[in-house]
């Protein structure tokens, strides 16, 4: 039991020492093995698995420590919590693992008043099934908690019951004993002849040191030439984004008209590419060859041509035209028509406000009369209410007094107890410095204790040891120079291998490019003529829409029109209220005309433009 007492307060000094804040885990596991080399392996392992899985499940295990010394551990000191987590941790996950003999072993070697204690309340049936396995419960999945953790428990507190009733029985016998037999005083003759104790010399003053120079100003700035360096990065990556955007637009001018009159004209100007994008053009342009390629050899074997299907695309793409620009102008002609409706609206409200204003006014009449009743009912309240407090203010002298009595007897006892606090700490410090007194001398003696000096080495000397391949230090760094030759040749081969690996992946991407420019001048051509043939067909002249829903908008906006022509001279308002509305009206107007125009405007180049594809989609297309 003596073993098994020493491991666990192993464990528990090296939990005390962990804090969860400052320290990680990881970390604090590697240096507490490393502090651990002197013991055994078979202790090694069981401390580190310990001490591991408390630190894994230390948020389960805290709440029922915390909880025992809520209930039954409120006399328990704190420095047990370390002792109570670890006693925790063997039952719930390692009593199937350990066997209930080697548990009880573990026990017997802790304070029994102790165990006995937290066992009774860790294993009683009640806490299990309530409060634990629901607090266990929000941390891990219930149904988890309930097969692993809380059903074994459950089977093994019969036998805990058993073990903790020995454990009192243990309890009982040992304080029995104490309270019959007292313990008699024996005399011992005085020792006479002592020598006397060495005086302590007294500690030497603490040197005062010489005032450091203040650190220079220069430490916390920037040098110049990391200024510069910044300087000089910020132009480089500005004129590298103009170049970089200069040839983006000079790469899209070979799928993009000049002018509206002239044919697009590709310019062959070298654009630089890094090698994946090289790569993923001449893909992209191997793989359209070889779609072309298959084409024509459907063609030639005698597949149909798609030039029906491309007309009847055509069809079916001028009948989409004429219903989106039909739906743009149902959208427009239905907006003006909620324009008239809301005027209509507006004109009708303002008749309703003109009556709820002669209402308002008569409510704030009898608003006002009511208010001035109430000021004089809280003007006579406040009144007797200062004649109360001037009555209370007589009362509350005397009251005065007997607090002030108390309170100068209550600094008088802080006083006292302060002194007396100063005192205790005054011989505090006295018996602090007599420690460290004693200290410095027995420093001072080892000091004075010889030291023995190291012996000469002789590198061309072998050790003796025994090992194979024993060498001497010299032979070893003679070794050592020949495999760093090896290694420096064995580099340099696998540099010219890689030179030679580069020309070629060079060179093969040079005939890309040059493959790629060849591709890019063919398909600027194809998509100048594309764009001369779409543009003459944006500039045919189209039919007025004819659509019914159309003018069924029309005749409506011109009805409403006319009835809030009709409405607006039936209308009378006062010259006041007419001024402030007119600025309004024109605006709205003004702005309702800039919308009919700017949806013309959009029409018209919807028309112009037709469903064609725009740079973006000519440039894909291409």
């Amino acid at each position: 039991m003596a073993y098994y007492g020493k491991c666990i307060e192993t464990v528990i000094e090296k939990l005390d020492t962990f804090t969860p804040k400052r320290d990680n885990p990881e970390q604090f596991l590697e240096a507490v093995a490393t502090s651990l080399q002197v013991l055994s392996p078979q202790t090694q392992s069981f401390v580190l698995e310990v001490l591991s899985g408390c630190l894994e499940y230390r948020k389960l295990l805290t709440i029922v420590v915390d909880a025992f010394y809520v209930e039954d551990g409120r006399l328990c000191l704190r420095v047990d919590h370390s002792r109570f987590v670890v006693i925790c941790y063997l039952a719930t996950f390692l009593l199937e693992e350990l066997g209930f003999q080697l548990f009880c072993n573990i026990i017997k070697s802790q304070p029994v008043d102790k165990m006995c204690k937290f066992l009774r309340f860790f294993f009683n049936p009640v806490h299990l099934c309530s409060w634990i396995k629901d607090e266990w419960s929000l941390i891990y999945e219930p149904a988890h908690v309930k097969e692993n953790w809380i059903d074994p428990l459950m089977r093994w507190q019969p036998k805990v019951q058993e073990l903790i009733s020995h454990l009192e029985g243990m309890s009982a016998s040992q304080s029995s004993p104490l309270k019959t037999k007292a313990k008699v005083t024996e005399p011992k003759e005085f020792n006479l002849t002592a020598p006397r104790p060495r005086t302590i010399p007294a500690p030497e003053p603490v040197p005062v040191v010489a005032k450091p120079r203040p650190v220079p100003q220069s430490t916390y700035q920037p040098p110049k030439e990391q200024q510069q360096l910044e300087t000089v990065k910020r132009h480089n990556r500005r004129k590298a984004e103009e170049l970089l955007l200069r040839a983006n637009i000079e790469e899209l001018r070979c799928a993009m008209p000049r002018s509206c009159g002239e044919p697009v004209q590709p310019d062959n100007v070298p654009v630089k590419l890094n090698t994946t994008a090289i790569l993923r053009e001449g893909a992209l342009y191997q793989r359209q060859v070889e779609q072309e390629l298959q084409r024509v050899d459907k063609l030639v074997d005698g597949a149909g041509d798609f030039s029906e299907f491309l007309e009847w695309q055509k069809k079916m793409q001028a009948k989409d035209r004429e219903e989106q620009l039909a739906a743009s102008e149902c959208r427009r002609l239905q907006g003006k028509l909620s324009h008239e409706e809301a005027v209509l609206a507006r004109q009708s409200l303002m008749q309703e406000n003109k009556q709820r204003v002669e209402q308002q006014k008569e409510q704030m009449a009898k608003l006002m009369l009511q208010h001035a009743e109430r000021q004089l009912r809280e003007d006579r309240s406040r009144k007797e209410l200062v004649e109360q407090v001037i009555e209370g203010q007589k009362n509350v002298k005397a009251a005065q007094t007997k607090l002030a009595k108390g309170r100068r007897q209550t600094v008088q006892e802080v006083i006292e107890e302060s002194r007396g606090l100063l005192r205790r700490r005054a011989q505090a410090a006295q018996e602090e410095q007599w420690r460290r007194c004693e200290l410095i001398s027995q420093l001072r003696a080892l000091e004075t204790q010889p030291t023995r000096k190291g012996k000469l080495v002789d590198l061309t000397q072998t050790p003796g040891y025994g090992l194979e391949g024993e060498m001497s230090i010299v032979e070893l760094r003679e070794r050592l120079a020949l495999l760093k030759e090896n290694q420096r040749r064995k580099e340099e081969e696998k540099r010219d291998q890689i030179i030679q690996g580069k020309r070629t992946k060079s060179q093969e991407l040079q005939n890309t490019v040059e493959q790629i420019s060849l591709c890019r001048a063919a398909m600027g051509r194809s998509a100048a003529l594309r764009w001369e043939k779409k543009k003459a067909l944006a500039l045919a002249p189209e039919a007025p829409s004819q659509d019914e829903r159309v003018q069924q908008l029309r005749r409506r906006i011109s009805e409403r029109a006319a009835e809030r022509s009709r409405q607006a001279a039936l209308l009378h308002v006062s010259a006041a209220r007419a001024a402030g509305p007119k600025p309004r009206a024109q605006l709205e107007a003004q702005h309702w005309l800039e919308l009919e125009r700017s949806r013309e405007r959009r029409l018209q180049a919807l028309q112009q433009g037709g469903s064609g594809p725009g740079p973006a989609r000519r440039l894909e297309t291409a």
